[in-house]
C-alpha cells in the first residue's frame, strides 16, 4: 500500500483510473506513470487529456524528477502532478516548489516519518526568498 501526502497531510489514494506507462500511452484513460528517464516531451500531444502524472523517484538522493516536474509545467501541464517512490519529508518544499501537488511514498516510509513531519513542510511558501525579493 501507499500513502498519498498533500499540504493538508495524509490522504488515501483518491485517483480510480489506471495508471500506463508511457510506452502504453496511447491506451491511457487520464493517467501515466513516467519514470526518472523518459522525458516528458513525449506527452506534450497528450497533455490536455491527461488528469494525473506520476513521476518516479527510485531514491530519494535522485534529483531527475525535479527536473521532469518543471519541464511538465513549464510545457503548460495543469493537471496532478505526483511524486511516486521513497522521497524524505525535508524534501516537500522543493517538490511544491517545482511543481508537484503531491507525493505517494510507501507504507513504511509513512511510519518512519509520520504525517506532522510532512505537515511542518506543508507551508512551503513562507520562506521563498525569490517571492520576498520580487515585492
Amino acid at each position: 500500500m501507499t500513502v498519498i501526502v498533500t499540504d493538508t497531510g495524509f490522504a488515501p489514494e483518491d485517483w480510480n483510473a489506471p495508471f500506463v506507462t508511457l510506452a502504453d500511452l496511447a491506451a491511457h484513460q487520464g493517467a501515466v506513470d513516467l519514470t526518472n528517464t523518459d522525458d516528458p516531451e513525449a506527452l506534450r500531444p497528450h497533455l490536455d487529456g491527461l488528469g494525473l502524472i506520476r513521476v518516479a523517484y527510485p531514491a530519494f538522493n535522485d534529483g531527475r524528477a525535479f527536473t521532469i516536474a518543471r519541464r511538465l509545467r513549464m510545457m503548460g501541464y495543469t493537471g496532478r502532478l505526483r511524486a511516486l517512490g521513497p522521497v524524505i519529508a525535508d524534501q516537500y518544499t522543493m517538490i511544491r516548489r517545482v511543481g508537484f501537488d503531491e507525493v505517494e511514498i510507501p507504507d513504511d516510509l509513512a511510519a518512519r516519518q509520520p504525517a506532522d513531519q510532512w505537515a511542518f513542510r506543508a507551508d512551503w511558501r513562507a520562506h521563498d526568498y525569490q517571492a520576498r525579493l520580487r515585492a
